[in-house]
């Protein structure tokens, strides 16, 4: 009997809980997106991303109404891929044709380039270039803005370890936060930050409206894991791995 009361009694929370969770479903499933607006977000990434033939095409098969300039997108999409490629000085030079003020009000940006453009001059075997360009340019930044030194020291680094900075990088973990600098991630990761600055200098979001969704998809998920509340998948988190990596 007691293990029976003890039972009962436990019942009314795990009745109460699964009642909560199951008003919590009807919600979801009360919750309609309509056709409108999920076309108008995947439109939106499609410009954010660059993908303005995309974007065009998209438009004219639902009916939406545009009003895109493709030679910008263009303009954009070839900066960005300049700095992935590590022509660093020509996407420098493409901003500030375009738009002056989107380095010169965004000094954090401006020091991520020169970092770059620092470390594309050590794989090129440059090293009196680069030791030119850390004394000129981002030794006085450092200097001023002391949350840059860290970054400016780990990439310095670089010239202490030469054999680092070949493709054979080292596997030896403690050479890692060095190592990560020679890798490709390393110059998307800035011209995501650079993409980022000329859509906001155009009055574009940062970042495309699906990829901030799918952000907040995956932050919620986590935080419900660490609440001790149920999650099916990782469907957050899946998504937001590839709509992110592709961005």
């Amino acid at each position: 009997m007691a293990t029976s009361r003890s039972s009962l009694s436990q019942q009314p929370g795990a009745m109460g809980h699964s009642a909560e969770q199951q008003t919590w479903e009807n919600k979801i499933e009360q919750a309609k997106v309509g056709k409108q607006d999920l076309n108008a977000l995947l439109f939106d990434y499609f410009v954010t991303e660059g993908m303005s033939e995309a974007a065009v095409e998209f438009a004219r098969e639902t009916g939406i109404s545009i009003n895109i300039d493709q030679d910008a997108i263009q303009e954009r999409m070839e900066i960005r891929q300049a700095v992935e490629d590590g022509r660093v000085e020509e996407a420098v030079r493409r901003v500030n044709e375009l738009d002056p003020e989107i380095l010169d009000t965004n000094p954090p940006l401006l020091f991520h380039l020169f970092l770059l453009r620092l470390i594309e001059l050590i794989r090129a075997d440059r090293i009196d270039e680069a030791l030119q360009l850390a004394t000129l340019e981002l030794a006085p930044r450092g200097a001023q803005n002391p949350e840059f030194l860290a970054d400016l020291e780990r990439t310095m680094a670089l010239l202490a370890f030469p054999n680092l900075a070949k493709e054979e990088l080292s596997e030896d973990p403690a050479f890692s936060p060095i190592t990560q600098l020679m890798k490709r991630t390393q110059r998307v990761k800035v011209a995501k930050e650079l993409n980022a600055a000329i859509l906001e200098s155009q009055g574009y979001g940062m970042e495309s409206k699906l990829s901030v969704l799918v952000r907040l998809m995956a932050w919620g998920e986590q935080k419900l894991i660490k609440a001790g509340v149920g999650v099916d998948d990782d469907r957050g988190r899946q998504w937001s791995d590839v709509v992110l990596n592709e961005a």
